[in-house]
């Protein structure tokens, strides 16, 4: 099975900086910090477009918010109850209660117009505004009514149950930075920071291209030796769930002027990404396709498992990404190299943190010169630790030992044996990576 995900930037709005594009061949297996390194550098973030509230979640600020009012507007009451002075009601004990006259009333959404004297109170509700004079709120849980007296059992100091003026955000603030990917929890913000429209930077247009004789559709007839194709629909949900947007380019057969024909087909994308055919066997003709096209290549071999034969480089000023056509090498590579690429063109911001650790639940063999990365389930011990427990085989063909998997535990080139119980690094995928 080959499926390409290949990623093209055409023409203007690109998302690639000619300048940063690592020019030079290498034929040896790169690291995998390397290479990273190289993919990264190879992007920008893409333009900006400007979006309204209801279009906002999970896109990217290209610029800060800062809001347009001040919240709350004023001083207003955090409870309903009576708005007094603090000095009516200092000396109230349990079996001295103070007695105010209740000259008004302040309904949310309303507002009480008067003054608040000596010996006053103004009926007030969550919301409205604090009348002049007052400084405190007594909850009406405290209180009890005679007519147009209020007594008050239990006082309240000077800004008891009061939330200032510009308590939550002042006009001007910045209540949202740039590069910030957004939650519902900030569409809210930027609703009540009067901001009804938002810059965000414009999603990557990526371009899925299938290859195969021996690939089927999903409820298509298969032939006695056909399989059915998974990557383009991993992968196109991938791109979604990082924030891209997918484009299917269809399944070109095993023919190297039908894949330059479906390459041409990306005009337009930001990306397109491959699976398959970057190997050195005889089928594996994505590489024939992209020579004719002027492939500038920078590597196409990394130091890991699974995902060795990857390979990255160029046509004219479109980045070219080969991911490995074994399904779990597919994602695990897109997991490592893709995603980081996207949140480039995404302009999102990342800040630089310690790997993620887990107790290691089986003892591990020594590895080879490759990085490995193995699927494992999630456990909590009795400690209420984390322990990464690794599947018993991590054959790069088994999608649903993927799906079953919490985490990959990394395994750095000739590591040492590890015992169950020492502490390993993981990469999660539950929620964040795969599970987006």
């Amino acid at each position: 099975m080959k499926f390409f995900v290949s990623w093209c930037l055409w023409g203007e709005n690109s998302a690639i900086d000619p300048g940063n594009f690592p020019l030079q061949q290498n034929t040896d297996m790169l690291s995998v910090a390397e290479a990273l390194a190289r993919i990264t550098a190879a992007f920008a973030p893409l333009p900006a477009e400007t979006v309204g509230l209801t279009e906002a979640l999970g896109r990217v600020l290209a610029e800060d918010v800062a809001a347009r009012v001040t919240q709350p507007p004023t001083d207003v009451s955090a409870m309903d109850g009576y708005a007094v002075r603090a000095a009516d009601v200092a000396q109230v004990t349990a079996g001295a209660p103070a007695r105010l006259e209740v000259v008004g009333r302040a309904p949310a959404g309303g507002a009480y117009e008067g003054v608040v004297g000596p010996g006053q109170a103004v009926r007030i509700f969550t919301g409205a505004p604090l009348p002049e004079g007052a400084d405190a709120i007594v909850i009406q849980e405290n209180t009890e009514t005679e007519g147009d007296t209020v007594i008050v059992k239990e006082g309240a100091p000077e800004g008891h149950y009061v939330r200032p003026a510009g308590l939550d955000f002042r006009a001007g603030q910045v209540g949202l930075e740039a590069g910030r990917l957004l939650s519902a929890r900030d569409v809210g913000l930027a609703a009540a920071m009067d901001r009804p429209w938002l810059r965000v930077h414009r999603r990557p247009r990526v371009a899925l291209l299938a290859t195969g004789d021996e690939v089927v559709l999903p409820g298509d007839p298969r032939g006695p030796h056909q399989i059915v194709s998974s990557n383009g629909f991993s992968l196109a949900a991938f791109v979604q769930a990082c924030g891209g947007q997918a484009i299917h380019l269809g399944i070109a057969p095993d023919d190297v002027a039908a894949l330059e024909t479906l390459v041409e087909g990306a005009r337009g994308a930001d990306l397109l990404v491959t699976t398959g055919g970057v190997s050195v066997g005889e089928h594996d003709l994505i590489r024939d396709a992209l020579d004719r096209k002027g492939l500038d290549l920078d590597f196409w071999r990394i130091a890991m498992r699974p995902g060795k034969p990857l390979l990255f480089g160029r046509v004219g000023e479109t980045p070219i990404l080969g991911l490995p056509g074994n399904p779990v090498s597919s994602l695990v590579c897109a997991t490592l190299f893709l995603r980081p690429a996207i949140e480039v063109m995404l302009g999102r911001k990342t800040r630089d943190q310690a790997p993620e650790t887990a107790i290691l639940g089986a003892d591990l063999d020594a590895n080879d010169r490759r990085q490995d990365y193995l699927r494992a389930r999630i456990e909590v011990d009795s400690a209420g630790r984390r322990r990464a427990v690794p599947f018993a085989r991590q054959d790069s063909s088994m999608l649903a030992t993927l799906a079953q998997a919490d985490c990959l535990i990394v395994r750095k080139p000739l590591a040492a044996p590890a015992k169950a119980g020492e502490v390993v690094e993981i990469v999660p995928l539950s929620g964040g990576v795969l599970g987006i």
